[in-house]
């Protein structure tokens, strides 16, 4: 099933309960968030170990949220602390809280367990401490226009590699892959309707490209792989910022301005 990180789902489930949109109450953000999970927990240097629902009913309403998914070699929009950095990017995904008392970041520890056919997972949201955020570098629109382009490239480098020869099963998982879509509870009450389009491409691109990571699909020596493989890993980063950037533009309020016009 396509989906968000949970990350993502924090932030904008989060920062849709602190605004007080209509709809939203820590209930449904918990059921947003966790899916499937085992009830997610939180702890931290500076907070008491609790379940994250408690935590979220604690939390004042002069909160701003930030969804940070680095890579290495890509801290997006974390600063440091040098730890916070680490753990984050170990993670793949956080959210960075700025309240009253500076910045926090959540970054959550995942455990799973079970098996394929019975998946679960044990989260808990370690709080570190944060070093003020890069100012937001994109819009909505940006975040679309890069997209579209990832997009494009995706198709042209999977058809140039003839991705559809990885496997027997392969074409078909792609199409189940293109024509999904988000939960509907992905998304809060009242997010753009740009963002939950831009969104959905997102994760559809991440879907496809960690599919055909899945194999060196047809090439035929180290060197077409290699290729291939830098050529899917670059769409993919593409994808992950443009998630965020998407997601943040949308949390600051400004999700349709362009920094091609500033």
């Amino acid at each position: 099933m396509l989906d968000l990180p949970r990350s993502a789902r924090l932030a904008l489930w989060g920062a849709a309960l602190s605004a007080g949109t209509a709809g939203v109450d820590v209930p449904g953000v918990l059921r947003a968030v966790q899916r499937d999970d085992e009830p997610h927990t939180i702890d931290g240097s500076d907070v008491e170990p609790a379940a994250l629902g408690d935590w979220l009913r604690g939390l004042p309403r002069e909160v701003a949220w930030r969804l940070v998914l680095p890579a290495a070699g890509d801290p997006h929009d974390l600063t440091g602390p040098a730890a916070t950095s680490v753990a984050a990017t170990d993670a793949g995904e956080a959210v960075a809280v700025t309240g009253p008392g500076g910045v926090r970041v959540l970054v959550p520890e995942v455990t799973e367990f079970g098996s394929e056919l019975e998946p679960g997972a044990l989260v808990q949201w370690r709080v570190l401490p944060g070093s003020p955020l890069r100012p937001l570098a994109a819009s909505l629109a940006d975040a679309d226009r890069v997209l579209r382009q990832a997009l494009r490239t995706a198709t042209e480098t999977l058809a140039s590699l003839d991705v559809s020869r990885w496997r027997q099963d392969a074409a078909e998982r792609i199409a189940a892959v293109r024509g999904g879509g988000l939960p509907r509870d992905a998304l809060p009450p009242g997010v753009p309707a740009r963002l939950a389009a831009v969104l959905a491409t997102a994760v559809r691109v991440r879907a496809v490209v960690s599919l055909a990571l899945e194999d060196d699909g047809a090439a035929v020596s180290g060197w077409e792989a290699d290729r291939r493989a830098r050529a899917l890993r670059d769409v993919d980063a593409v994808a992950r910022r443009s998630t965020a950037d998407a997601v943040n533009a949308a949390l600051a309020g400004h999700p349709e301005r362009s920094s091609t016009s500033r």
